[in-house]
């Protein structure tokens, strides 16, 4: 059945369209009619702005659970709490654990996916780590993290086969290898939690590493070493073209001023927007686990941020989606347009599936939210079947 969505603020690649009817059909989206055929379902969107669903390159769950949990309840559970911000599609992120409790969650995954039909679609995994500095390790449990060896990496990319995304450090030992056998095999090779040089993350760009991970967050900047000044992994994102960047834009991991100075050097079209949330997101504040209920770390989350118990770190945010492109429109001073492209034209082209996600066109798949001018989510709609409605 034609279903129209009428009275709406459309987001197009060609700019807001307020007249006429958005029409989907078979989970695809069709185009615009004038009017609303007689024998569609109509949505009324009451003025709300119409655009495509928001996609998060990197989480790691939400409504209380953790994709590490290892369970597929806690899987569905996240995509549901997702999806209730206006979040389409995601990318279940892993932390850095036992190979083990690794390779349990690549099962978990499958046997979510299949069963994943009221919550945000899986795009494919994201693991984080467990190749990354010590000196930056944030949250990540420091007992795991090591160098990259063709031995173990190469078992893990057979295991997986839903893997899309690896982020690691690329000042360690092996890591353009690493880099460029993930380039070779299609997956996104991302640095972060990173004491990495101006130099060696050029290594790692030229190697096949063309994203960083939650920009500012646990990675180098400027530094001295025998008195020498060395740019680091920040000043090599702002200088290289080809790198694009992911920024936690809640207003605290990446605070309004630096927001603004991203969207001045960077570029709008360079910038996706993250949530890295943790399973607090959507709960209340309090004591929490980051990380899975086995072997996860405590933490708390007190305003509006998980934080480590002592305090001195950031443990993963609680932002949803809808927060992030809200965050950006009141602190990050750009528009809605610019904002609602961080959130789903970027991330669908740094992911590769912007043929057929991120942006209302005919032919796309009809994913869909819905959302009024202060960004509250209304209508999220995935694959032409609405999900959830406020």
């Amino acid at each position: 059945m034609v279903t129209a969505i009428i009275n709406g603020k459309v987001i197009t690649p060609d700019g807001i369209k307020e007249s006429g009817a958005l029409l989907f059909e078979d989970g695809r989206i069709k185009g615009f009619a004038a009017v609303a055929p007689a024998w569609a379902r109509v949505i009324d969107a009451e003025g709300c702005y119409v655009s495509a669903g928001f996609i998060d390159m990197h989480t790691h769950g939400a409504g209380g659970a953790d994709f590490m949990d290892g369970t597929v309840e806690a899987y569905l559970t996240a995509a549901r709490m997702h999806a209730q911000h206006g979040t389409t599609l995601l990318y279940p992120t892993t932390l850095t654990s036992t190979n083990e409790l690794l390779f349990e969650s690549f099962e978990t995954y499958r046997k979510a996916a299949s069963l994943n039909t009221e919550g945000a679609a899986f795009g494919g995994m994201h693991l984080e780590g467990p190749y990354f500095s010590p000196a930056f390790a944030g949250a990540q449990d420091p007992r795991y993290l090591r160098n990259p060896e063709p031995a173990e990496y190469l078992e893990i990319l057979e295991r997986c086969p839903d893997l899309k995304r690896w982020s690691f450090a690329p000042e360690l030992e092996g890591a353009a290898p690493f880099a460029a056998e993930l380039r070779r095999r299609g997956i996104l090779a991302s640095i972060g939690h990173t004491n990495a040089t101006f130099d060696e993350c050029d290594a790692a760009f030229r190697a096949g590493a063309t994203h960083m991970t939650h920009f500012y967050s646990c990675m180098s900047t400027i530094s001295r070493r025998n008195a020498y000044r060395y740019a680091g992994t920040i000043e090599y994102g702002y200088f290289q073209d080809g790198m694009t960047v992911e920024i936690i834009a809640d207003g605290i991991h990446v605070p309004a001023n630096l927001l603004r100075l991203m969207l001045k050097i960077k570029g709008v079209d360079r910038i996706a927007l993250v949530t890295d949330s943790m399973r607090a997101a959507g709960m209340p504040e309090g004591p929490s686990i980051l990380g899975g209920l086995s072997d996860g770390q405590e933490v708390i989350v007190e305003d509006g941020v998980a934080k480590l118990l002592d305090r001195s770190a950031f443990a993963g945010s609680v932002a949803t989606t809808d927060r992030l492109v809200r965050n950006m429109v009141r602190e990050g001073g750009c528009s809605i347009e610019d904002a609602v492209k961080m959130m789903t034209v970027n991330p669908a082209r740094i992911m590769g599936v912007f043929a057929s996600k991120g942006s209302v066109e005919p032919g796309k798949d009809a994913d869909l939210v819905l959302f009024d001018e202060d960004i509250k989510v209304k209508h999220t709609i995935i694959g032409g079947k609405t999900i959830n409605q406020c």
